[in-house]
């Protein structure tokens, strides 16, 4: 009676997590790993004890982590341990491996914070717990325990685009434009709670992946709001594309209502303060809700701001204490209407465009056109017959 007394109180604390946490995106999961202990040797024959066997993550694409909270939460992933030498099986058998299928764009941490690797590729493989050797002559022959430890799985999301901007700039709704995402869209800020990722189809059968990340506000760098809930993911896309509504953005009554301009220059400082390193990544700044009234008139002011955009900091009527100190230069500035669907056809193309000059960017291999021909007309110079 008292032992299943004990199960039933084990089985309250581990209970399933809520309907809201199983029903949505988990972007972070925390497990207790332990590697196997290595075998005893046997020191009269000089045999030696099996290895330990070892806790390994294997990157896989169609995996995600809620089935991996669903399956091990509250439980030890524990190698198998390795087998004793004995007079008939001097060497003994290493024990069982367990290997732990994660998705892509995962980083693994340890409980102390250090970082133990990400997996970003199809089949590629970190081990997070080491078998204890086993039994030989250097530990006189007594196998060791394997390491044992909590790890945490923290996903980065892997996108070709990435959504920034403030409550309510639109970003789910785009994103409902742009895709075949049905995110969850209202006019209040803080909508898009969890990420969500929708794919771009082009009628040639192109896709491109795009992320509607959480909600930015003032101070997110330091975990303000949804913080590092929402910037840990731009860390693994290829573009930004920045979102702002042109009639500006106030997050409360006791916040100031900051212009169309005052954004972008927020979040750009945002992501500097986060990570400068964000502000290389190549950007897109589409302006959106050109719908509403005097819309036109201020996305001139803005573009015509932005062309000039050095000489804010003279500018007296933009707090100075917003304004970052590397000032990310947009490659293009788009005004859109989410709603009704202008603009949103060019953005794809643009977007389509500046994914392609990314990649010949990134890419190596890829040599010019003339240094190319050269290189095939040396090539054939070496290679022609020789008259004697």
């Amino acid at each position: 009676m008292v032992h299943l007394t004990r199960i039933l109180l084990c089985l309250k604390e581990f209970k399933k997590p809520r309907k809201y946490l199983r029903s949505k995106f988990i972007d972070s999961v925390r497990l207790h790993v332990k590697g196997g202990t290595g075998g005893t040797g046997l020191p009269k024959y000089g045999g030696l004890g099996g290895q330990g066997g070892c806790v390994y993550c294997i990157g896989k694409e169609t995996t995600n982590l809620g089935y991996i909270m669903g399956r091990h939460r509250g439980k030890t992933l524990t190698a198998g341990h390795g087998e004793d030498s004995r007079k008939t099986k001097i060497v003994g058998t290493p024990g069982d491996d367990i290997k732990l299928e994660v998705p892509l764009g995962v980083t693994i941490y340890r409980e102390d914070g250090k970082n133990i690797g990400s997996i970003d590729k199809e089949g590629q493989i970190i081990i997070v717990a080491r078998g204890g050797p086993g039994g030989n002559p250097q530990n006189n022959f007594l196998g060791h325990y394997g390491q044992a430890h909590h790890i945490r799985l923290d996903l980065k999301l892997i996108a070709d685009i990435g959504l920034v901007g403030f409550p309510n700039a639109g970003k789910s709704s785009l994103l409902k434009a742009i895709s075949r995402a049905k995110p969850k869209i209202a006019s209040y800020p803080f909508t898009t709670i969890k990420p969500n990722k929708g794919v771009i189809h082009f009628q040639d059968l192109r896709q491109i992946s795009i992320a509607d990340l959480p909600g930015l506000i003032e101070g997110a760098h330091v975990n303000v709001g949804l913080g590092h809930s929402f910037l840990k993911h731009v860390e693994r896309t290829k573009i930004l594309l920045f979102i702002a509504d042109v009639q500006g953005f106030q997050l409360g009554p006791n916040y100031p209502r900051r212009t169309c301009l005052e954004t972008v220059l927020l979040l750009n400082k945002e992501l500097e303060l986060y990570d400068p390193l964000l502000l290389e990544k190549p950007a897109i700044l589409a302006i959106n809700k050109l719908d509403t009234q005097g819309a036109s008139t201020i996305f001139n002011d803005v573009v015509k701001s932005l062309k000039n955009i050095h000489n804010v900091r003279g500018n007296s009527s933009i707090p100075q204490d917003i304004i970052p100190e590397n000032i990310i230069s947009f490659q293009d500035v788009i005004g859109i209407s989410a709603l009704n669907g202008d603009g949103i056809e060019t953005l794809k193309n643009l977007l389509r465009k500046r994914l392609d000059d990314y990649a010949e960017e990134m890419n190596p291999d890829i040599i010019e056109a003339s240094e190319l021909f050269k290189k095939n007309n040396d090539r054939i110079k070496e290679l022609r017959p020789i008259i004697t």
